[in-house]
C-alpha cells in the first residue's frame, strides 16, 4: 500500500509540471522540466522536553515503558526542566513520564517527533503534551470517552445503558483505527467495562498484524491467553494449601458460597493498594454468602503474616511460600498478580479479574 500511496501523493505535482506554458519565441528552446521536492525525510529517533514547575532540582525524572512497567531512561530536574532523548522507534508506543518516584504521573503516546511537555506539580497529570501525532491521536480518543469518564470510576453505579454506549463507541473507534496502536490502549479501555478480558479478542482480531505485534498487542493477547485459562463458565480445578498456621485447606471445603480466589502477594504494591476494596466488600458481603480465599505468592512467611494483619485480611490465607513458584499459581498459569477468580456456589467461574468497585457491581446483581 505504501507505493500506490506515495505515487498518488506525487501525481500532482507531475501534472503541474507538464501543464507549464512554453513561452513563445522566434525560437524554440528546449522547456526545462519541472522537477518534484523530494518529501523531507521521516525523523528517527525521539526528544522529550519538558518544564514542570513546583519541584526542586535534582528531582528524579524516570521515563517508564507503559507496557513492560520497565524505566528506559532518568534524568534530573535543573531549573524545572528536563530531557529526553531516545533512538528510532519502530512504532509508537506508550510511556510513563514520572516525576520524584510518586504518582500522579504523565502519559504520552511516544513516536518519532520532538515533543513538550509543559505543566505544574499541581496539575501534572493535566501536563499539555504537544509534538506526537500519535499522543494527538490518543488525546483524541480519551476525548471521545470524556461522557462516559464516571464509569470507570472505582465507586462508578453500575448502570447498563451507559456502559453499552461506551462499549460501542470503543467498537467503533477500533473498526475505524485498525492500524493506530491507539487501538491498544482503546481495547484495554473496553476490558475495564468487561466481566471477562476474552471479550476482548474480538476487537484484537481486528488489528492489523504490526499493531498486534506492538508492546500492548503482546500484552493484550497474553491477557485473552491468561483468560481462556478457566474462563467464564468453567470449573476451576479444586487444590490444597497450607494456611497460616500449616493445616492443609481446599478451595472444594468453601463450595455452597460464592468465592473469590484472590491471588496476590505482600511484596506487590498493586495488591495491597487493592486490599482496602477486597475487605470493603468481604465486610458487606460475607453475611450473604461470600468469602475470599486468599493464595499468597510470599517466600517469606514473617511478611505474609504481617501483611494479612496490616491490612485486615480476616479469610482464609493459603501459601506454600514458593514465591513465583507457588504450585496453584503455576497450575493456573498466573503471570501477575493482583488476579482473581469468582466463583459461584458449585465452583464455577462467574468473573475473573474483579476490582474496585467492579467487584462490589458483581456482587450486587448476584447476591441481591
Amino acid at each position: 500500500m505504501r507505493p500506490i500511496f506515495l505515487l498518488f501523493f506525487l501525481l500532482p505535482v507531475f501534472a503541474l509540471a507538464q501543464k507549464n506554458p512554453v513561452a513563445k519565441s522566434k525560437t524554440v528552446t528546449k522547456p526545462k522540466t519541472a522537477v518534484a521536492s523530494k518529501p523531507a525525510p521521516a525523523q528517527t529517533g525521539f526528544t522529550i522536553s519538558g518544564e514542570i514547575a513546583g519541584y526542586a532540582d535534582g528531582t528524579i525524572v524516570d521515563l517508564i515503558n507503559g507496557g513492560t512497567s520497565q524505566t528506559e531512561a532518568s534524568t534530573t530536574l535543573m531549573s524545572n526542566k528536563f530531557f529526553f532523548k531516545g533512538g528510532n522507534m519502530s512504532k509508537p508506543d506508550f510511556k510513563i513520564i514520572l516525576i520524584n518516584k510518586q504518582a500522579p504521573y504523565i502519559t504520552l503516546f511516544l513516536d518519532n517527533s520532538n515533543v513538550k511537555i509543559v505543566g505544574s506539580r499541581e496539575t501534572l497529570d493535566r501536563a499539555k503534551v504537544t509534538g506526537s501525532k500519535s499522543h494527538s491521536d490518543f488525546e483524541e480518543f480519551n476525548t471521545s470517552l470524556n461522557p462516559y469518564q464516571s464509569l470507570f470510576a472505582e465507586d462508578a453505579e453500575y448502570d447498563a445503558a451507559r456502559y453499552a454506549q461506551a462499549r460501542k463507541l470503543i467498537e467503533d473507534y477500533v473498526a475505524g483505527h485498525k492500524e493506530s496502536h491507539i487501538s491498544t490502549l482503546a481495547i484495554l479501555r473496553y476490558n475495564q467495562l468487561a466481566e471477562d478480558p476474552v471479550e476482548m479478542e474480538p476487537l484484537y482480531k481486528q488489528l492489523a498484524p504490526d499493531v498486534q505485534g506492538g508492546i500492548l498487542g503482546k500484552y493484550i493477547a497474553q491477557m485473552i491467553l491468561e483468560a481462556r485459562q478457566n474462563g467464564v463458565g468453567t470449573l476451576l480445578p479444586d487444590f490444597s494449601q497450607a494456611d497460616t498456621s500449616g493445616t492443609m485447606v481446599s478451595l472444594s471445603s468453601l463450595r455452597g458460597k460464592y468465592v473469590l480466589v484472590d491471588f496476590w502477594a505482600s511484596w506487590c504494591k498493586p495488591c495491597r493498594m487493592e486490599n482496602p476494596n477486597l475487605v470493603a466488600a468481604y465486610n458487606k458481603y460475607r453475611d450473604k454468602n461470600f468469602t475470599v480465599f486468599g493464595v499468597s505468592l510470599d517466600q517469606a512467611k514473617e511478611a505474609w503474616i504481617s501483611a494479612i494483619k496490616m491490612d485486615g485480611l480476616n479469610w482464609t490465607q493459603v501459601s506454600d511460600l514458593k514465591g513465583w513458584g507457588n504450585a496453584v499459581a503455576q497450575q493456573f498459569q498466573i503471570s501477575s498478580i493482583p488476579q482473581n477468580f469468582l466463583l459461584d456456589p458449585e465452583g464455577k467461574v462467574v468473573g475473573k479479574n474483579l476490582r474496585g468497585r467492579a467487584l462490589e457491581r458483581k456482587l450486587e446483581r448476584l447476591l441481591k
